[in-house]
């Protein structure tokens, strides 16, 4: 994978996330994802921008192999990328209890490590 391209991808995952953030502003509990149609179509929105923060890691896992390993365990990231395997292949099983905690508690992680990441690559030559 060609550096820049990896840059990319990692800006791209870093975009999303401030974006799910603030779809994700508006939810004060799991309720307000399934009350109305409003909701649901933030939950399908955060839901699609999380698979496709699944895919980019995947894609980096599997051509920069021990990268991500810089910042965060492989469990780490070996479920995020299962629950993008998840979303596309079982999307009838994704609860808005599951994408409304990690809105609450994990997309905070994942974005200082995504940054560190970038941050990484940006000082190398």
């Amino acid at each position: 994978m060609h550096k820049l391209s990896l840059l990319e991808l990692l800006e791209f995952i870093h975009e999303s996330i401030i974006l799910i953030q603030k779809r994700f502003s508006y939810i004060t509990c799991v309720d307000d994802f399934t009350d109305d149609e409003m909701g649901l179509e933030k939950l399908d929105s955060i839901i699609l921008r999380i698979q496709t923060i699944g895919e980019a890691l995947k894609n980096i896992d599997k051509h920069q192999k021990g990268f991500l390993e810089s910042v965060a365990s492989a469990s780490y990231w070996s479920n995020i990328i299962k629950l993008r395997d998840l979303i596309s292949h079982h999307y009838v099983d994704i609860d808005a209890e599951t994408i409304y905690m990690i809105c609450d508690e994990k997309l905070d992680d994942l974005d200082t490590y995504v940054l560190q990441l970038i941050e990484a690559l940006e000082v190398k030559p």
